[in-house]
C-alpha cells in the first residue's frame, strides 16, 4: 500500500520548508521542546532501517544521532538485530520489509538498507516505489540488471538517494580530484587499485559445505534467502560470511571495490568500460582458463579493465588487486615507506599520485610535486559530512554526490569485474548500450540471476 500522493507530497514541502528556514522559523519552538540543538518534529526525517546489525544497524544509529526519527525496524535475525532492537525501542519491528513499507508507508519519509548485498535491489526498489527516499549501502546491487533497474526507478520517482560509500564526501577525495583534473601528475593513462580484504575477513575458493545444521530458532532463513534460490541454511553464510558466496556476496571487488574505483572513476570521469578481463588464483597458482569455483570467489584475483577516451581525457587501463595482490611499490616512494593495504595508484606523464580507501588523503611522487599542488584552487563544493548530505536531501537540499545516478553506472563497473571472474582469462567486450558482452553470449544470462518463485524486480 502506498500512502496517498497528496500526504507525501504535502510532507516533502514540509520537509523542504524546513530545510530552507530553519533559522528565522519552526513550526514547533525550539524552547517549547527543550533549547538549543534540539530539532523539532516538523522537522526530523521519519525513517525506517531495514538491516539492523553490522554496518546497517551503524547506519540507523548514525541517523538519529543527526536527528532523524527512526519510526520502524526490519531484520530476519532476532539476534542479529538485537543490539539495534534494544537500542530504539520505540520503534516497530517486523521481519519482512514488504510488510514494513505496506504497514508504515504513510509514517515514514526514507528507508536504510543495510542488508547482505543479494537483498539490496529488492529492497531498495520495494522502498522507491513507495516513494520514499533511499540509502542503500555499497556495492548498490548484486546483479548487473538490478543496477540498471535501481538507477532508472530512482530517476523516475525524483526522490532523494545515497549509496554508502563514504569516502565521497571527503577532503581527500576532493584534492584527489582538484589535483588530477588541474594535471599536477600529467595525463593519466594507467590507474591501479587493490584491496586486502578476500580471505581475511571472509574465506574464498570453498565448496559448498555438505552438513545441515539446525537453523537457529531466531532466524527466518527464507526470507534471509529472499530472491536467490534455496538452499540448507549454513552459517558458512549467515549471519556474517557471505561475501565470499556468489549466490549472497559480491567479493572484494563488492565490499571494497565501490569505496576504491570510486575516486578513479570519479576523478577521470571514466564512463563504462570497453572490456575487463580478471586472472585468478586457485590452490596457489594463477589459473587463467577452465572451469572456476562456481560456489565462492577466487583466492585471489587481478581484473584488467579498459576505458575509452573521454574528450581530450586518454583512454584508461584499470587494474584491480585482491587476495594479497598489490601492484609494485613505486620506486619513488621513499625508503621505509609503502603503500597502504587497500588504496589507488595513479600513474601520469608527470609523476604519480595514492591515496588509500575511503577517499584518503592524496599523496605524491615525487614528493616534489606537492609544492605544485598547493597553487591548485579548490573548486569543488565540499561536503557536510557522507550521512548530512542524505537529511539535507530528505529535507529538500541538493542530492547527495554519490546518489543513484552516479552510483549505480559506477557500481555497473564493479560488478562487470565481478562477473568476469566467472571467465578468467578471457578479454570480455562490453557494450554498456545492450548490457551485453558482444563477444562472450554465454555470460550473458550472468548480467542477471533467476529470482525463486515470489520475488521479482
Amino acid at each position: 500500500m502506498t500512502q496517498p500522493l497528496t500526504r507525501r507530497v504535502s510532507r516533502r514541502r514540509l520537509l523542504k520548508s524546513a530545510a530552507a528556514s530553519s533559522v528565522a522559523f519552526t513550526i514547533v519552538p525550539r524552547h517549547v521542546l527543550g533549547g538549543a540543538g534540539v530539532i523539532a518534529p516538523s522537522e526530523r526525517v521519519r525513517m525506517a532501517g531495514i538491516g539492523c546489525g553490522g554496518m546497517g544497524g551503524g547506519d540507523i544509529g548514525t541517523f538519529t544521532r543527526l536527528g532523524c526519527e527512526l519510526i520502524a525496524l526490519c531484520d530476519v535475525d532476532d539476534e542479529r538485530g538485537a543490539g539495534t532492537f534494544n537500542a530504539h525501542p520505540q520503534a516497530r519491528r517486523y521481519r519482512d520489509f514488504r510488510e514494513l513499507l505496506d504497514k508504515e508507508a504513510q509514517n515514514i519519509d526514507a528507508v536504510t538498507v543495510g542488508t547482505p548485498d543479494h537483498i539490496h535491489a529488492v529492497a531498495t526498489l520495494a522502498a522507491l516505489r513507495a516513494g520514499k527516499h533511499v540509502y542503500c549501502q555499497k556495492p548498490l546491487t548484486h546483479t548487473l540488471l538490478e543496477c540498471r533497474t535501481v538507477a532508472r526507478v530512482a530517476r523516475e520517482q525524483k526522490v532523494a538517494t545515497q549509496m554508502g560509500n563514504q569516502g565521497h564526501a571527503t577532503e581527500g577525495a576532493r584534492l584527489t580530484i582538484e589535483w588530477l583534473r588541474a594535471g599536477v601528475i600529467g595525463e593519466v593513462r594507467e590507474v591501479h587499485c587493490w584491496s586486502d580484504r578476500a580471505g581475511k575477513l571472509w574465506k574464498q575458493g570453498l565448496d559448498r559445505p555438505t552438513d545441515r545444521p539446525a537453523v537457529p530458532k531466531t532466524l527466518d532463513w527464507d526470507l534471509w534467502l529472499g530472491p536467490v534460490a534455496e538452499r540448507p541454511y549454513h552459517p558458512a553464510y549467515c549471519p556474517t560470511l557471505w561475501r565470499g558466496w556468489l549466490d549472497f556476496g559480491t567479493g572484494a571487488m563488492g565490499d571494497m571495490g565501490c569505496h576504491i574505483i570510486d575516486h578513479p572513476v570519479w576523478a577521470l570521469e571514466l564512463g563504462p568500460p570497453t572490456s575487463v578481463e580478471s586472472r585468478v588464483t586457485l590452490d596457489g597458482s594463477e589459473f587463467a582458463g577452465g572451469k572456476p569455483n562456481t560456489e565462492t570467489f577466487p583466492i585471489a584475483a587481478t581484473i584488467f579493465y579498459d576505458f575509452p577516451a573521454r574528450g581530450n581525457l586518454p583512454p584508461v587501463r584499470l587494474t584491480w588487486y585482491d587476495g594479497g595482490l598489490m601492484p609494485p611499490t613505486p620506486a619513488e616512494m621513499p625508503a621505509g615507506e609503502g603503500l597502504p593495504g587497500n588504496g589507488v595508484l595513479y600513474i601520469g606523464s608527470k609523476g604519480k599520485l595514492y591515496h588509500s580507501s575511503h577517499g584518503g588523503m592524496p599523496r605524491l611522487l615525487p614528493q616534489s610535486l606537492h609544492e605544485a599542488a598547493q597553487s591548485v584552487p579548490k573548486t569543488m563544493t565540499r561536503s557536510p559530512g557522507h550521512y548530512e548530505e542524505f537529511v539535507h536531501a530528505c529535507k529538500g537540499g541538493p542530492l547527495p554526490v554519490s546518489n543513484f545516478e552516479y552510483a549505480g553506472p559506477m557500481t555497473e563497473t564493479a560488478l562487470l569485474g565481478v562477473l568476469s571472474l566467472r571467465a578468467p582469462g578471457r578479454r570480455l567486450a562490453w557494450n554498456s548500450a545492450e548490457m551485453k558482452f558482444t563477444n562472450a553470449p554465454d555470460l550473458n544470462p550472468f548480467t542477471h540471476i533467476e529470482y525463486r518463485k515470489g520475488w521479482s524486480l
